[in-house]
């Protein structure tokens, strides 16, 4: 691999004064591996700015991760870096299999990702146009042009990310690629019923609170309920609108309906898991 030279190091250095790079895996924290790619981006350019998103997505689970990086990627700074790794199918051959994902950067108008093309990134792409997308192929920004078959996020999504934040063009980095052609998550879909609107369960939370896809504003100024694994639960506005220990539905921060216990765990209580199907039924008024 080339040996980055003094004035490479301060260019990045230059560019990079008021650059954010995010973090997001499945990692865990009992680990070194987050601590692993954060050295490798350190070697690149120190002086990035590092915020974590979260490194407890659920092991292997694509769809958690699209719901986070969703959610997060607005409350960003233009230029942001946005590195991502979820990537169940590392080591694989990569572009040649789509539902494996190829390593991947996307340039969009208000930043950037790079991790798998494995759907991680489809909640974003869904909501904001792709202006271009590359797969990373010049190994002269890899870590080693030999990388770990189990280790991508170390040896070709880290040193990419930390050298595109520090002024790599995204060209640079390796072949352009057709946006159409980047993998998107089938998470379902929520539709309008004679009723009210049907979707199913998109996320779980640290709490236990089940997140649909289906958008808060659906409901608001309704009368509404949800009906979900045969139980009626009442549209709410605050968690303390039932008593402690009972089920309720409102709109969460992140904006969509969701399910909840109030002081609980909606998740363990009502046996209720990814994908399921629930409904919000619109109450008529007498």
């Amino acid at each position: 691999m080339e040996t980055y030279t003094n004035s490479q190091a301060l260019f990045h250095q230059q560019m990079s004064q008021s650059k954010i790079l995010t973090l997001l895996s499945d990692f865990g924290n009992n680990d070194v591996y987050v601590g692993v790619m954060k050295g490798v981006i350190a070697q690149i350019n120190p002086d990035l700015q590092l915020v974590d998103l979260t490194h407890q997505i659920p092991p292997q689970n694509v769809a958690a991760a699209r719901f986070c990086l969703m959610n997060a990627y607005p409350y960003f700074t233009i230029g942001t870096v946005h590195l991502a790794v979820v990537d169940p199918g590392v080591g694989s051959q990569r572009r040649a299999i789509p539902s494996v994902g190829a390593a991947i950067a996307v340039k969009l108008a208000q930043g950037f990702l790079v991790g798998p093309d494995n759907g991680i990134f489809s909640g974003i792409t869904s909501k904001n146009q792709v202006i271009t997308a590359v797969e990373l192929t010049n190994l002269n920004f890899w870590r080693t042009s030999q990388p770990s078959s189990t280790f991508h996020g170390r040896d070709i999504f880290a040193p990419a990310a930390a050298h595109l934040a520090s002024g790599v063009s995204l060209q640079e980095l390796g072949k352009e690629i057709n946006p159409e052609t980047l993998v998107k998550l089938d998470i379902g879909e929520c539709y309008e019923t004679t009723t009210g609107v049907a979707g199913c369960i998109q996320y779980i939370d640290y709490f236990g609170n089940l997140v649909s896809n289906i958008p808060g504003s659906y409901v608001q100024g309704k009368t509404w309920s949800v009906n979900v694994a045969d139980l009626t639960i009442p549209g709410c506005e605050t968690y303390s609108d039932v008593q402690v220990g009972e089920a309720l539905a409102l709109v969460g921060s992140h904006g969509w309906v969701e399910i909840a216990i109030n002081s609980g765990n909606a998740h363990t209580q009502l046996q209720i898991n990814w994908q399921d199907t629930l409904q919000v039924l619109f109450l008529q008024s007498c």
